[in-house]
């Protein structure tokens, strides 16, 4: 059985919609308060350019792919339109793709036809294609596909996001995927590739049978059950014992994977960028230097996802300092979040002092609406798993900086005894 736990799971959840015929994106647009301002931010974005990022993002898809994205739309000749943006649990969306590509559409109303790629609400880097009004070009599984691809399987979200639109404009959604996914399949139970049902929309899609008696039953059991105990741990960030923890042990594996790659990627991108930037003109020079041999050995000695975030955030830190920028450092809640959008005062739980931190959109909206954000964890010492800020500062190095919320990271490395360690 492949290892990568993730791509599985997003295997059977489509497995799942294919089967049941989910419709989730007849969601109400004017549901809530954010929801229509959130959608209507979107629509405006993609009438002048059908690729629309936010923030979060900028760093993975930065303006420069953005517009060679938007050329390769147009020489499509399609009506595609591309959303990535973090979709978490209560957010605008409700953290669900299928709700932000059925308000896209109903932006749109003059489209008669429509496709929209988006961000995956449970995957931060997958991708889910929906189209209007009937499966024409093969949408959802041309966009699936992509994931599963060999070329793509450590590409960044860039590389995905063109190689999905490729693949919807060739028109062979449903034979790429099957393709793509013939040796997971082979590899899970011997059985035949998992074709997916001939519905690409969210809504207005026209259906087709779902063929084999497993399909409609094995397989929306079993995804119901990985996706409820995903759901719960997500909830509570505490072990179900309905699910084995081997499965979320591999997941976490998978995701220290994926983060070890790119950070590994922008280590090395800020290495060549100082090595070509010029003495003369660049002030923070010497810092960025700092920053990339700090990263460098936070990424050599790193034992866990903490560690792995903290090289991105010292990545960062370096980038700004070749720039002179003085933009706001990573999420504090969740550097994974991307770059903050804001300031904010926040205060834990049985605490008194108030904290200054940055954070993204998402989180400050789930504050404002009295919501937890969601954190990146850590162990701590008696082995339960904690929000890393919740460490004692003297033992992590990222709960003292909050990855540069609270202090540079570098300075907080500087302070930091050789001989302790980095996080846990």
């Amino acid at each position: 059985m492949s290892t990568d736990v993730k791509r599985l799971i997003t295997v059977l959840a489509a497995l799942l919609l294919a089967a049941l015929g989910t419709d989730t994106a007849h969601a109400a647009d004017g549901d809530g308060d954010d929801r229509p301002s959130a959608g209507q931010r979107i629509a405006n974005a993609l009438r002048t350019s059908p690729v629309h990022v936010d923030e979060a993002y900028a760093d993975a898809v930065p303006p420069s792919r953005q517009r060679q994205l938007a050329d390769r739309i147009r020489r499509t000749g399609l009506p595609i339109k591309v959303v990535l943006t973090p979709l978490t649990k209560g957010d605008a969306f409700d953290g669900d793709s299928g709700v932000l590509a059925g308000i896209v559409r109903d932006r749109f109303p003059d489209r008669r036809e429509l496709i929209v790629i988006t961000t995956d609400g449970d995957f931060s880097h997958s991708l889910e294609g929906y189209e209007w009004p009937s499966d024409a070009h093969q949408a959802r599984d041309a966009v699936a596909a992509a994931g599963f691809l060999a070329e793509t399987r450590d590409a960044g979200l860039a590389d995905l996001t063109a190689k999905a639109v490729d693949l919807v404009a060739e028109g062979k959604g449903r034979q790429r995927y099957e393709e793509a996914t013939r040796d997971l399949d082979a590899a899970a139970d011997g059985s035949a590739p998992p074709a997916r049902s001939g519905t690409g929309s969210a809504v207005g899609g026209s259906g087709s049978a779902v063929t084999g008696w497993w399909l409609l039953i094995a397989v929306p059991a079993l995804a119901l059950t990985v996706l409820a105990a995903r759901a719960a741990l997500l909830r509570s960030r505490a072990s179900s014992p309905v699910v084995p923890q081997l499965v979320f042990a591999s997941a976490r594996a998978a995701d220290e994977a994926r983060v070890r790659r790119r950070a590994e990627a922008e280590v090395l991108e800020l290495g060549e960028s100082t090595q070509a930037a010029d003495v003369a003109t660049t002030p923070g020079l010497q810092r960025a230097l700092d920053a990339y041999a700090a990263a460098g050995k936070v990424l050599d000695g790193a034992r866990g996802l903490p560690d792995l975030v903290g090289a991105l955030a010292l990545a960062q830190e370096g980038r700004d300092a070749l720039t002179g920028s003085r933009g706001l450092p990573l999420c504090f809640f969740n550097p994974l979040h991307g770059r903050a959008a804001l300031r904010t005062g926040w205060r834990r739980i049985g605490r008194r002092d108030r904290l200054d931190v940055a954070v993204c959109q998402d989180c400050a909206d789930a504050l404002r609406d009295h919501r937890a954000p969601e954190v990146l964890t850590d162990t701590a010492r008696d082995g339960r798993t904690v929000a890393y800020f919740e460490l004692p500062a003297d033992r992590s190095v990222w709960a003292a900086t909050g990855y540069g919320s609270l202090m540079s990271p570098l300075e907080g490395l500087d302070g930091l005894d050789s001989r302790r360690p980095m996080a846990g």
